[in-house]
């Protein structure tokens, strides 16, 4: 795949820039708040605990090898799965390649232009990676964050080491041997696990190639390529825009594939819970298996439920918080009694950005939503401002990106 390497995409529009510096807000909000989840606790006490070279700063205090800080600091930024999303692949390219960027940048004492350029390469090649790869890739059960995500790291590191266009082919072909991550591991510390493996991967891939190391050039489209035996389309995307420019970043602390339908509820008013007799999702297809389990037990699997974050949208609870996704919530009475209600189906016809909603109760009410309604640059900013203050209690996150100095965003992890 030469795609990233297209000349349209070496320089960055000034919006998919600016789309990019939002989600390294984004980002860095997202793993300042999740040091405490105990996926972050567990990967950031193990590689503590093996006292390696303190190269690059990790989300909770410490230093590690930059490419175990890439792996803490991957899964801590997904811990609480509140990070954006490509739906062109369905991904989160930030978490995998900003944190092996920032990890490289550090390490290599890079200014702070290069390492965002670096971040916007890498995640442009994450999601065309990911179009590459395509949904059968991802409904066969690979999770695209974690595989695309190896990819737009390892592209996202060897920019920032200056890699040859050779030794670059080399890092994709030795990454694609270490591409990995299944969406079994959903609702599990698994799943932001494999950002962090994505993350790390990356540093790898691209540090090997830098001494010289070198793949089989026919790992990604050979006989028992990665495409192949990944059930991969083998289809480029088509376009020289920036796909980085359809991020969409998340305004619900669950994942990406409930917003729709969290989204159509803000426009309905069913009265009170009590009242309530049905609630009736329509989604896509793709999403059934994916974000619809229909028993969670904790906090977590809540958060991919169409059931649970339907009943705590409904009783008031505010699904853009973490503290609404607590366990005891999933054994409150009036909880599972919505819950009980609620009925999920499917219709391919609906866009995968798209979700329908009729709520029966003293009346019939009903709304459809879908993502890809545009937000202003403004609207984006604002929100995700906001989103980051909620996150970390100040506005550190916006004022340090703003400033646009990388020892100012290192500061913020110790």
């Amino acid at each position: 795949m030469d795609n990233w390497l297209s000349p349209a995409l070496r320089e960055p529009t000034q919006e998919a820039l600016e789309i990019m510096r939002l989600s390294l807000v984004d980002w860095l909000a997202c793993g300042l708040a999740g040091v405490d989840e105990p996926v972050a606790q567990l990967t950031r006490a193990m590689v503590l605990d093996e006292s390696g070279a303190e190269q690059s700063s990790l989300f909770g205090g410490g230093k590690a090898p930059a490419r175990a800080a890439a792996l803490v600091n991957g899964a801590t930024s997904h811990a609480l799965d509140y990070d954006d999303t490509h739906f062109a692949h369905i991904g989160h390219p930030s978490v995998a390649v900003n944190s092996a960027v920032l990890a490289v940048a550090e390490r290599e004492g890079a200014d702070f232009d290069a390492f965002l350029r670096a971040c916007l390469a890498g995640c442009e090649a994450s999601i065309r990676f990911g179009v590459l790869l395509g949904r059968d890739h991802y409904q066969i059960g690979f999770h695209q964050t974690a595989t695309a995500g190896a990819f737009g790291a390892t592209v996202a590191a060897g920019l920032l080491l200056g890699l040859s266009d050779e030794q670059m082919r080399h890092a994709l072909g030795l990454v694609s041997t270490r591409a990995s991550g299944l969406k079994s591991q959903f609702g599990t510390m698994g799943k932001p696990y494999n950002a962090g493996i994505a993350a790390a991967n990356g540093v790898e891939a691209a540090d090997l190639a830098r001494r010289g190391f070198v793949s089989n050039p026919e790992a990604l489209f050979g006989q028992n390529g990665f495409v192949t035996t990944h059930h991969g389309r083998g289809v480029e995307a088509s376009t020289d825009d920036w796909l980085m420019e359809q991020i969409s970043h998340k305004f619900h602390a669950c994942c990406h594939g409930l917003h729709a339908t969290l989204e159509a509820l803000t426009m309905l008013d069913p009265g009170p819970g009590k009242d309530i007799q049905k609630i009736e999702i329509t989604t896509h297809p793709r999403w059934m298996t994916v974000c619809n389990q229909q028993s969670p037990q904790t906090g977590l699997e809540a958060k991919f439920s169409y059931r649970a974050v339907t009943a705590l949208a409904l009783l008031g609870h505010d699904t853009a918080s973490l503290d609404s996704y607590r366990d005891e919530l999933m054994q409150d009475p009036e909880v599972l009694a919505l819950m009980d209600k609620v009925a999920v189906t499917s219709e391919p016809s609906l866009a995968e950005t798209e979700a329908r909603v009729v709520v029966t109760g003293q009346g019939v009410a009903s709304a459809t939503f879908d993502l890809n309604t545009p937000l202003s640059l403004q609207t984006r900013s604002d929100k995700i401002r906001a989103k980051a203050q909620v996150l970390t209690g100040d506005d550190q996150v916006w004022q340090a990106v703003q400033v646009q100095d990388l020892p100012n965003i290192v500061g913020l992890f110790r």
